[in-house]
């Protein structure tokens, strides 16, 4: 048996848990998945939909918000329960956060950002995994040598794909915690939405801006592209650090990781962190006066010049296409 950890917050669903949730059944063991907190039973049809046979919904006086070290007991007891052959998350900074803390708890290791999984079929024979290193551009084939594997799915790596499962079945149980377990609380909250109101891993088309625009006041051309096209803004790292957008806007490895239909980089040269967060994107177009920009690399389609000219031109035509 495998189980996953599905991520929520306050009852919404982290889509990327329906990828971890894929990646598991792929593997050939049955599913049972663990929410954090009440909230989550809610879910109980959308993870059975996608191959789990039960929900173990874990409710405690003390969970009241996001709370990994409670999460990793939690783990941690229905580890010691149901002796599964793996424990999987959703390769974000939550899931990473609380597998970390489950790893710790037992004493074992954890492989973070796995693209692909072996489960060893030999008694203490290992695991075989590929992870994403160094920025996503190197790919690591690793053993990892433990009965349990706990591991985080490489965001993007799998398409979610329904199993056409019925809504799982409801366990709650309350955990044992200690009062250390959630000693650190949410003070304060960013919803992560952009100007457009919506959220980088939920657009479908991304408008980005690096340092190449200029300030703060260039990313007018930006925004007007992007609400026409229904999308949404990004931003490099650059961007941010300068103050010129808000750190949700943010793409790459320290900010989030994004795979929309159609993402335009605008004055953007491509750092390793950058493009690790959207090297997924199913369409890229780079705007760059820069020929030799490293980003180009990755380009499906490129225009080499200023896009303060670029954008408004491709403004115009993508309104007189929409009529």
């Amino acid at each position: 048996m495998i189980l996953v950890l599905v991520d929520h917050d306050r009852g919404e669903l982290d889509p990327l848990s329906l990828r971890a949730l894929t990646a598991a059944r792929k593997l050939g063991h049955e599913i049972q998945s663990v929410v954090i907190g009440s909230e989550g039973a809610s879910l109980a049809g959308v993870v059975g939909e996608y191959g789990a046979k039960v929900l173990h919904v874990a409710t405690h006086a003390s969970i009241t918000d996001y709370a990994p070290m409670a999460s990793g007991r939690v783990l941690k007891e229905l580890v010691e329960k149901l002796s599964p052959a793996a424990v999987l998350a959703a390769g974000s900074p939550r899931g990473n956060e609380q597998l970390a803390h489950l790893a710790a708890f037992l004493d074992l290791p954890m492989a973070a950002e796995c693209s692909s999984i072996t489960l060893s079929t030999t008694p203490g024979a290992p695991h075989q995994v590929s992870r994403a290193r160094w920025a996503a551009n190197l790919i690591e084939d690793a053993n990892v040598h433990s009965d349990l594997l706990i591991a985080s799915i490489l965001a993007f790596s799998v398409e979610p794909e329904s199993a056409n499962g019925a809504a799982a079945s409801v366990v709650e149980f309350q955990p044992t915690l200690e009062a250390s377990d959630t000693q650190v609380r949410v003070l304060s909250r960013d919803s992560g939405e952009t100007k457009g109101g919506v959220t980088l891993t939920d657009a479908k088309v991304i408008v980005s801006g690096g340092r190449g625009v200029g300030g703060s006041e260039g990313f007018g051309n930006l925004e007007e592209l992007a609400t026409l096209m229904g999308g949404t803004v990004g931003c490099s790292r650059v961007v941010t650090s300068s103050g010129w957008r808000p750190h949700a806007e943010q793409v790459g490895q320290t900010g989030t990781k994004v795979a929309p239909d159609l993402y335009i980089a605008a004055g953007i040269s491509g750092a390793m962190q950058h493009i690790a967060g959207m090297k997924n994107s199913k369409t890229i177009v780079v705007i760059n006066t820069d020929p030799e920009a490293p980003i180009l690399n990755y380009a499906d389609y490129a225009i080499i010049g200023d896009l303060h000219q670029v954008l408004p031109a491709l403004t115009k035509a993508v309104r007189e296409a929409k009529g």
